[in-house]
């Protein structure tokens, strides 16, 4: 059951870096330091105050630039440099203690799986932005910090059922990323003016 628990941790912390990564760095190492998460030794530097105090800092400034129509959508581009490679660190990081080749191959499957998040969440809310009411932006907002927290809870008490729901969403994924892709490409012609084909 611990490697189960393991897992779920890597996987958890890369998933959420796709969609709020200070987000995850401030809870993973507030409740590590309460004593409610034992993280990896990698890991429990998360709990260091001024890592708190960072991390805490950059999720409020992003809570705010992710309510902000347009602004969320350089915010998520910018921070695709960010959370993708934090993903992979956070993934091996959480794995690493086992053995290197597992922390490799954990990193190229954390950075994996924040890129995909990062990539549906950025272009829903590319696609959202269209909306000329802000309260569509505001809605998914609060939503992905919904599914954020549930996400993170069931991964650190109900391992089993989070890599489940991960496997759900890995297949909704799968069919939702050409969608996406299609409807920004879309918005990106009207933009520059192009007939629609």
């Amino acid at each position: 059951m611990e490697t189960v628990q393991s897992v779920a941790l890597a996987a958890g912390l890369a998933w959420g870096s796709g969609l709020r990564l200070y987000a995850v760095l401030f809870v993973a190492g507030l409740l590590s330091r309460f004593g409610y998460l034992d993280l990896p030794v990698a890991l429990q530097v998360l709990e260091h105050p001024w890592v708190l105090g960072a991390s805490g800092a950059m999720l409020v400034v992003e809570f705010l630039a992710d309510k902000i129509p347009i602004v969320d959508s350089f915010w998520d581009a910018a921070h695709s440099f960010i959370r993708i490679p934090a993903g992979a660190v956070l993934a091996a990081a959480a794995l690493g203690a086992h053995d290197p080749v597992i922390a490799v191959v954990a990193a190229i499957l954390g950075g994996t799986l924040a890129a995909g998040t990062l990539a549906a969440k950025a272009g829903s809310r590319a696609l959202i932005n269209t909306s000329p009411e802000p309260f569509s932006n505001v809605a998914a907002s609060f939503g992905e910090e919904a599914a954020l927290a549930a996400g993170l809870y069931a991964a650190f008490a109900h391992p089993l059922l989070f890599l489940t729901l991960l496997l759900l969403f890995l297949v909704l994924l799968a069919w939702l990323l050409p969608q996406l892709w299609h409807g920004v490409r879309l918005l990106a012609q009207r933009l520059r003016g192009v007939p629609d084909s």
